[in-house]
């Protein structure tokens, strides 16, 4: 039983920092889904390659590349604890970033390829209606978009659980504070304390395919015979 505690309060840090992670990824991931989708541009290839290298990645290279960017040393964690003290390396903030930066693509894609396989005549019927762009998006792309947008995000939520080599590279493994499930899986089976290891995978588990069960049912087949 003195495992049990250890590992919910693990349990606890990954749903919070997975909720943010989701949180973010689902914001920027519909906006630029959106603008890649509908919008031609010089670079556009090029801006979606980049913001699908977390996908392909090793998650410790990206995990450094952070660590350049928001690190003490980092142009913006130099700035961040030049003018306000704060330091995210080695906090829970930390691992929120590691987070939606792994799972990100999952969410972008996933928008994407659902603005794209929406026919442009209900957006352009809406607009001669008198409807404006902001609104033609809330009123008409996007819920004709939902299942895309929604899968892709449960998708991120079940990646940033799971989410490793970056958030030990730039969140580290403190226990209560930054060690989330798959870290504390790690420091356990380092440690040779299996009963504990095998307690953190079988809520690890028992989490990803709920939350793979909650995307079937929340987002069906379109053919009701499949």
């Amino acid at each position: 039983m003195e495992s049990v505690e250890p590992a919910w309060v693990a349990l606890r840090l990954s749903l919070k920092v997975a909720c943010w992670a989701t949180v973010i990824d689902l914001v920027l991931g519909v906006a630029l889904g959106y603008l890649l989708a509908r919008k031609r541009f010089p670079g556009r290839e090029l801006l979606d390659a980049v913001l699908t290298l977390p996908m392909v990645m090793p998650p410790t290279v990206l995990g450094y590349y952070m660590l350049v960017i928001i690190g003490r040393n980092g142009v913006v964690g130099a700035w961040l604890q030049q003018h306000f003290g704060i330091n995210l390396i080695f906090t829970w903030q930390a691992a929120v970033i590691a987070a939606a930066v792994v799972a990100f693509p999952l969410v972008l894609k996933g928008a994407r390829a659902a603005f794209e396989s929406i026919d442009t005549q209900f957006e352009q019927a809406a607009r001669v209606l008198g409807v404006s762009s902001f609104g033609v998006f809330l009123r008409v792309t996007l819920p004709l978009a939902w299942r895309g947008v929604l899968g892709g995000t449960l998708l991120a939520f079940a990646r940033s659980m799971g989410e490793f080599g970056a958030t030990l590279m730039v969140a580290g493994s403190i226990p209560g504070k930054t060690q989330t499930l798959s870290i504390a899986v790690y420091e356990a089976v380092q440690a040779g304390q299996d009963d504990h290891a095998n307690l953190l995978v079988v809520i690890t588990s028992v989490v990803c395919v709920a939350v793979l069960i909650t995307a079937n049912k929340l987002t069906p087949n379109r053919n009701p015979q499949a």
